[in-house]
């Protein structure tokens, strides 16, 4: 595919108050949705969750009507029939809306710090995300393993960034084991996702470009016999390459682990 611009979309009157009107609209979402999700709380987790996700479906869906963001999936064959771990490129906010959407329910890897933000946090800790405290080091990681193999056996599926903070198109960070060694433990295979969300909506830009995002859902990676190192290796490698694909992008220099 022929490459799109990396560079920040150009401010301008249009791209303004499109913007304005989507920043109007998610903030009003949230404070009349926040409180409905917080009442929810005696539900299942799948009503909550179904509750929840409500909201990340209308800012997408209003994403689409003021900035013209849309979106194609493919790979969806490729989704084993239980829960995996997914492990996705992180370069917009746009993922961590679709994606809760994609894969349902599921258990997304966090600091722990976002669950204190008034009713946005205590409407995320009522779908049951696994949260980390990741000033802790080598304990971070333990508690990846413990907690993501509990939500794994009841069903949820989860979801690391590996590199742990959005990077703009073309760019890497060094991928973290946590994911690759929840799934080496416990069993549970890897689904690799990849995407150019960064070309549309860049991190920290309030300016957005009108587009289709494209979406990638890798082959499953199993993990029966394969240290969390080659694990990690397999899905970095195919993320990266699929990133580059479908942005025109050449792919940028291999992370050290």
């Amino acid at each position: 595919m022929s490459a799109i611009s990396l560079d920040r979309p150009r401010p301008s009157a249009g791209l303004f108050i499109r913007g304005l009107l989507f920043s109007l609209g998610m903030i009003l979402a949230t404070v009349l949705w926040g409180p409905v999700v917080l009442l929810s709380f005696p539900l299942s987790l799948h009503r909550r969750y179904w509750i929840a996700t409500r909201w990340a479906a209308f800012v997408l869906w209003w994403l689409r009507i003021t900035c013209g963001i849309r979106h194609r999936i493919r790979g969806l064959e490729n989704l084993p029939p239980g829960p995996a771990i997914i492990l996705a490129k992180h370069q917009s906010t746009w993922e961590t809306l679709l994606l809760p959407l994609l894969f349902r329910p599921l258990a997304i890897v966090l600091k722990r710090e976002l669950l204190w933000v008034p009713v946005f946090g205590w409407a995320l800790a009522l779908i049951k995300p696994v949260a980390i405290d990741r000033s802790s080091g080598k304990a971070a990681l333990r508690q990846v393993i413990e907690r993501g193999q509990v939500h794994l056996r009841t069903g949820q599926w989860v979801l690391l960034f590996p590199e742990g903070t959005r990077t703009a198109p073309g760019t890497r960070r060094r991928y973290h084991i946590g994911g690759a060694a929840l799934a080496a433990e416990s069993g549970y295979p890897i689904v690799p996702v990849a995407h150019n969300a960064g070309l549309f909506w860049p991190r920290r830009s309030f300016f957005k470009r009108p587009g289709t995002v494209e979406v990638v859902i890798g082959p499953v990676i199993d993990s029966h016999g394969r240290s969390p190192h080659e694990l990690l290796a397999a899905a970095e490698d195919w993320i990266e390459q699929t990133v580059a694909e479908i942005s025109g992008l050449p792919v940028p220099p291999l992370a050290k682990h």
